[in-house]
């Protein structure tokens, strides 16, 4: 578990490196999942000695929310001073979110000749 807990924080290294070298738009975490991802793909072998670690994370990914969730309660008063430019950015995102999560389906619809026959 310790070598693949290695692996990964190793991938999520270099990626923050390749990111703050190249200057590349894309968070330093985010280069460091798709180096993994090549990896996988390369070496299918990775793949299952990751499996395990990884399962367990993912099993256990609610922990990783609770600071989130202190944080939160721990500046709820500047929170609720900005409620309503929450409130709206929320709305308005998920509005969003929704129009083109729809607007991608009919055109992966159509694209594919799926319609309704």
């Amino acid at each position: 578990m310790i070598h693949a807990l290695l692996a990964l924080l190793t991938c999520q290294l270099a990626g923050e490196a390749i990111g703050r070298a190249l200057a590349v738009p894309l968070p330093g975490p985010v280069i460091g999942m798709l180096m993994m991802v090549g990896l996988f793909l390369a070496v299918p072998r990775f793949a299952e000695f990751m499996r395990p670690t990884t399962q367990g994370i993912l099993g256990n990914l609610s922990l990783l929310f609770v600071p989130a969730g202190v944080g939160v309660v721990g500046h709820i008063s500047t929170l609720g001073a900005q409620a309503v430019s929450l409130l709206i950015a929320v709305v308005v995102s998920t509005v969003l979110s929704i129009a083109v999560g729809a607007g991608v389906f009919v055109a992966v619809a159509r694209l594919t000749g799926a319609g309704d026959e």
